[in-house]
């Protein structure tokens, strides 16, 4: 009885651990038979292109979270970027403006990061007002309307952008899985990226162990600034136009998708590979509530729930565990394999 109770635990552990790949595949399962063209490659395609903004925005996120804080910044951040890169063709050309918006991306991290760090002030209040200045900054460099280029070689770069190259692969989808390829890599196989998880598991051990949490910390919001900003430039680029609205509902996705993908608010745990099967699921599943026809109010709910029920989860997990912390169910049938044989026999 006993092992057959750890191996049900031990199941649905593991389904835990991997729900954003049991839930993906529900998603493709379900999709293709209640929403109708849902399969199709064009569809498809679709799909994927539809996720590339949230999950690259989604790599940096990803990364101040693991460190155990918050950036509510990447939505503005985002706008401005795809404002920049459009808004200063003219001037600076097209290589120039995306440099210019990367750089300012990694402005607005490194200025977050300072001041989390160094004045110490929460982030989630520190990136609530820096939100709202980027905004007001957008709005005075676009008088709130929007930027285009209407240009040969614009529509051109735009064509190759969204163009397959192979079915369902365009070179921004491409480029997209590269950059979650490559930081899932740093996270996962350097001492680099180890050290993100431990500066936001426990920052004193990790800096007894000799890591500068204050350094890690203005490092990942650095890299969500960046993240976000190539994220809005590749979207501008690919349409020829950004907007002033253009983040606004990119902060709740990224955040929900984030969550629900594994990587704990407590920070100390996450994925960036993770995060982005978490934006394609949710992708994926507006998308088929769109061929069914859903209102834009019940996808919103249904994501809300979603997110509120994982919320509930990993709340009720984290009181279990330190629930038990410490404690060795097994302790006294272990004292009594370890006890002398007269001892044994005197219990018995």
């Amino acid at each position: 009885m006993t092992m057959r109770k750890e191996r049900i635990t031990s199941l649905l552990a593991a389904l835990d651990r991997h729900r954003i790949y049991v839930l993906l595949a529900l998603v493709f399962a379900i999709m293709p038979l209640v929403a109708h063209g849902f399969g199709t490659v064009n569809n498809l395609t679709t799909v994927l292109k539809s996720s590339c903004l949230n999950a690259t925005v989604a790599i940096g996120f990803t990364l101040v979270l693991i460190c155990g804080e918050l950036d509510l910044t990447i939505g503005a951040t985002l706008t401005l970027g795809a404002m920049l890169t459009i808004g200063l063709q003219p001037h600076l050309g097209r290589p120039g403006s995306f440099l210019v918006a990367v750089a300012a991306g990694a402005l607005v991290g490194l200025c977050n990061g300072l001041i989390v760090t160094k004045a110490r002030v929460n982030s989630f209040i520190a990136t609530l007002g820096s939100m709202t200045i980027l905004q007001g900054i957008i709005y005075i460099y676009s008088h709130g309307a929007s930027v285009s280029v209407t240009g040969p070689a614009d529509f051109r770069l735009a064509d190759f952008l969204e163009k397959p190259f192979v079915p369902l692969l365009t070179p921004r989808v491409l480029i997209t899985v590269a950059l979650v390829a490559f930081a899932q890599g740093v996270l996962t196989w350097t001492r680099t990226g180890r050290n993100f998880f431990l500066v936001g598991g426990n920052r004193e051990t990790a800096w007894f162990s000799g890591v500068n949490p204050a350094r890690y910390v203005v490092g990942a919001f650095v890299v969500s600034g960046v993240s976000a900003a190539v994220g809005g430039a590749l979207f501008s680029l690919s349409m020829c136009s950004a907007t002033s609205n253009l983040g606004t509902g990119c902060l709740m996705d990224v955040i929900a998708a984030t969550i629900v993908g594994g990587t704990a608010m407590t920070g100390g745990k996450g994925s960036v590979l993770r995060s982005a099967f978490a934006v394609l699921t949710f992708t994926a599943m507006f998308n088929g509530f769109n061929g069914m026809g859903f209102p834009s109010e019940l996808k919103i709910l249904i994501a809300g729930l979603v997110l509120a029920l994982v919320v509930i989860h990993e709340a009720a997990a984290a009181r279990r565990h330190d629930r038990a912390r410490g404690r060795r169910p097994m302790l006294m049938e272990e004292l009594r394999r370890k006890a002398p044989p007269q001892e044994k026999e005197s219990r018995t």
